[in-house]
């Protein structure tokens, strides 16, 4: 049947569905792997041609070389000025003992990751490193040109306000590349599984009703040689969410393949991201195909709770017309590589499968699995949200990726109520630059009270294990004043829900209540822009009573509901908001 119509429609699918007893999902799940199997091996016949005609030249150059060893000058008798030092036989065996430990390296990785020798993997592929146009698609459209293109821009995100990083050349091998191509292909084939499969890898929780991974069946089915779950400091971390999305399939692949973008799309998560390299850049100009070797850091907001750094591949493949997987997997680098982890976090397969939906809209099911090394316990007031997976989990990938993609749809929107502006901000350009500025604002709180970037929190004497901790950094940001920063934040536990602390906080009337920069003054809400459904999504632009000419901005965003509130006192004059 598959090769009589590899693509066949819905009533084929249904004919076979009941001929099989299967459900026509199973079916339809069914070509689709075949085919992107099918498309592999393809692919994989190709690369054994083409290495075959390399090795075919390698061996004429060789030989010629060789010939060229024996040629003799035809003025003095005596052999050619200049012989090639290559051939020396103590270099040769030099550079053999070392391609014999790669090869020895690279073997390890390779039955640890798919569980066969090196003799069977892939021939090795050429790549193609090239720069990628990674501007946003369309909104609601279906083209990757059409209609207006989403604005990114909503804070710095630029290549030059981004961290330097301690690397800057990759000098990734051959051999690594290859292995990475097939490591990559394989974590794309476990994530769509741990997608679309529910019993028995995915069980309901008793408690709250969440996808949890039965490690039992998650072992059998996907077995691993050299488990990191045989260090006992080693626990796994594993959820599975889905929900809707405000934004097309095209729009969101696009985020996901530039890291700056990504970075802007999740400030609240993702405290640092690169792309170190373009190992492949898709097939003819779009992103299906596209594999990449990034470095993120991935953040709770509280200086009590450590970064999470990873090296990692991110796959992206269309699986069909509308429908796409990204996959991220860690990649082990030897202990002296540049890009070996100083925390080791290592990354299972894990990403989003995105389906479009009418207008524009997107369904997104995401899976995060990582397997992570607890060095130092964790604090008390977070090792329940932390070991649950509630901190880096599913759900909280998925619930920012909603909020922000409201956000941008609320920026799109051309009509303004004045109502709403209350008369303060004038026009549409007004309100997209204080939309701006307010993203600016979270940006900046979510930098300041992070431990990446290099920030060394200093607890202050005194006081209990929690304490009120502080931090400096220069400032050199561009459009913000030049300085030193710093920073005091302190974490509390409060036996209250997190829906009434967000409404307190969120409120105008009892702002005087806790914000010791009004004075006790009332303060009066003079302009309201809203960022999504949420009555809490907003943005508001504040004026104390006592000073009618001065203004302050506070945005509201309802973060995912840890049960802890976070205080940051900056105290850098801020006359700018």
């Amino acid at each position: 049947m598959f090769k009589e119509c590899p693509h066949p429609d819905e009533k084929q699918r249904l004919q076979l569905s009941r001929e099989l007893s299967l459900a026509p999902r199973q079916i339809k799940f069914w070509f689709q792997n075949r085919r992107t199997q099918m498309k592999a091996q393809h692919e994989r016949a190709d690369n054994c041609a083409l290495r075959v005609e390399n090795d075919k030249i390698r061996c004429e150059n060789i030989a010629i070389r060789e010939a060229l060893k024996n040629v003799i000058c035809p003025s003095c008798g005596g052999p050619p000025i200049g012989e090639d030092s290559y051939f020396d036989e103590q270099k040769l065996r030099v550079e053999n003992a070392q391609l014999k430990e790669e090869l020895d390296r690279v073997s390890s990785i390779a039955a640890k990751y798919i569980g066969r020798p090196i003799s069977q993997l892939p021939p090795v592929q050429p790549v193609h490193i090239s720069s990628l146009d990674l501007s946003m698609g369309s909104f609601g459209g279906q083209g990757m040109g059409s209609g207006p293109s989403l604005d990114l821009d909503l804070l710095p995100g630029s290549s030059s306000a981004m961290p330097i990083m301690p690397f800057q050349g990759t000098g990734i091998s051959d051999m690594d590349k290859s292995l990475m191509a097939d490591v990559a292909a394989n974590a794309l084939d476990e994530l769509l599984r741990l997608l679309q499969t529910n019993e028995p890898l995915w069980m309901k929780s008793t408690t709250d009703g969440r996808d949890v991974l039965n490690l039992e069946s998650y072992e059998r089915i996907f077995p691993r040689a050299n488990s990191h779950l045989k260090n006992p400091n080693v626990r796994i971390e594993a959820s599975r969410d889905s929900g809707v999305v405000i934004m097309n399939s095209l729009a969101l692949v696009d985020i996901f393949m530039d890291s700056n973008k990504w970075m802007e799309l999740f400030p609240t998560i993702v405290s640092m991201a690169r792309t170190l390299e373009v190992l492949s850049s898709g097939m003819m100009g779009g992103h299906s195909g596209s594999l990449q070797l990034m470095y993120g850091e991935l953040q709770v907001l509280s200086p009590l709770v450590p970064t999470r750094e990873f090296y990692f591949l991110r796959y992206c493949q269309q699986i069909e017309q509308g429908s796409w997987a990204i996959v991220d997997v860690s990649y082990d680098f030897p202990r002296d590589n540049q890009f070996a982890p100083q925390n080791p976090s290592h990354r299972l397969p894990s990403g989003c499968l995105i389906q479009d939906m009418p207008n524009g809209y997107s369904k997104v099911t995401w899976v995060e699995h990582v397997e992570i090394e607890d060095k130092t316990p964790t604090h008390r007031l977070y090792r329940d949200l932390i070991h649950r997976g509630l901190a880096f989990g599913a759900e909280r990938w998925l619930a920012t990726l909603q909020r922000m993609c409201e956000r941008f749809a609320c920026l799109m929107v051309k009509g303004t109520s004045t109502r709403d502006l209350g008369g303060v901000i004038p026009s549409p350009d007004g309100k997209r630059s204080m939309m701006k500025l307010a993203q600016r604002m979270v940006n900046n709180f979510c930098a300041s009270i992070s431990t990446s970037n290099g920030h060394r929190w200093t607890t202050l004497s005194g006081l209990n294990e929690v304490g009120v901790r502080v931090t400096i950094h220069k400032n050199t940001d561009p459009g913000q004043p030049n300085g030193v920063v710093l920073s005091a934040a302190t974490t509390i536990w409060l036996p209250v829900s997190p829906q009434n602390v967000f409404n307190f906080f969120r409120d105008e009337r009892t702002r005087p209540q806790w914000d010791v920069l009004s004075n006790g003054n009332a303060v009066q809400e003079v302009a309201h822009i809203a960022n999504g459904p949420h009555p809490g999504n907003c943005i508001s632009v504040l004026r104390v009573s006592q000073r009618p000419f001065e203004h302050r901005i506070k945005s509201n965003i309802s973060i995912f509901p840890f049960w802890l509130i976070w205080f940051l006192v900056n105290l850098v004059a801020n006359r700018g908001f």
